[in-house]
């Protein structure tokens, strides 16, 4: 039985699991397909309010995540309203109580440091409690490893670590991570992946470019 794109939930019985692009509802946030979100503690389908942290409308900051992710429970991204303004010599959000201080409302978002959107590339791992914070992107492939506390980008296809997360180790060989840049198997049509999973559970790089050349 083949698991239309569509669905909610892409494991018959399974209420824990869901295809994620098919329960986001915020214009903010963008998931390809067959990204899946596991939560054994709270309702999956509650992401965006559980998992996507101080995205508010004012600062226009975005969560892209790619093809084909696996993110674990409780993994949360952390964006732009989280942080307090560095530069100031007080870490006090004096602008976001405008009213208390006379301040112009129009100034509330000058009450934190603006880092930008976070972005994950496809096919990437994030472990169980992982958290993710506003301007880091993550590359195609890489793997975050269970509460790792994601401040800077990380390269494709490398597992991080740690608080905060540090590179561990590159999965591939530097010619396997070129090949696999180069094929985005992922952006395959699905007919050519399922052809293809013996081969990609395998490693066998060669195989997948012999299918590309078909």
């Amino acid at each position: 039985m083949t698991i239309p794109e569509t669905a909610v939930y892409p494991r018959t019985g399974d209420r824990q699991t869901v295809y994620l692009k098919n329960v986001i509802t915020d214009p903010g946030i963008t998931v390809g397909d067959y990204t899946m979100y596991n939560d054994f503690v709270n309702d999956p389908t509650s992401f965006e309010k559980n998992n996507v942290l101080y995205h508010y409308p004012i600062n226009r900051d975005r969560l892209v995540i790619g093809k084909f992710c696996s993110i674990a429970c409780g993994a949360r991204f952390l964006f732009n309203s989280a942080n307090h303004a560095l530069g100031s010599l007080s870490t006090y959000p004096f602008p976001l109580f405008y009213e208390e201080w006379g301040l112009d409302r129009r100034d509330v978002a000058s009450s934190w440091d603006h880092k930008g959107d976070i972005v994950v590339g496809n096919d990437v791992w994030i472990g169980y409690e992982a958290v993710i914070l506003a301007g880091v992107t993550i590359g195609d492939g890489a793997v975050i490893g269970a509460r790792a506390v994601v401040t800077r980008d990380v390269a494709p296809y490398t597992i991080v670590g740690g608080m905060p997360a540090r590179p561990i180790r590159r999965r591939f060989s530097e010619e396997t991570i070129a090949a696999l840049l180069g094929l985005r198997w992922w952006d395959w049509p699905r007919e050519d992946i399922a052809r293809s999973i013996s081969a990609i559970q395998a490693g066998d790089v060669d195989a997948l470019r012999a299918r590309l050349a078909r």
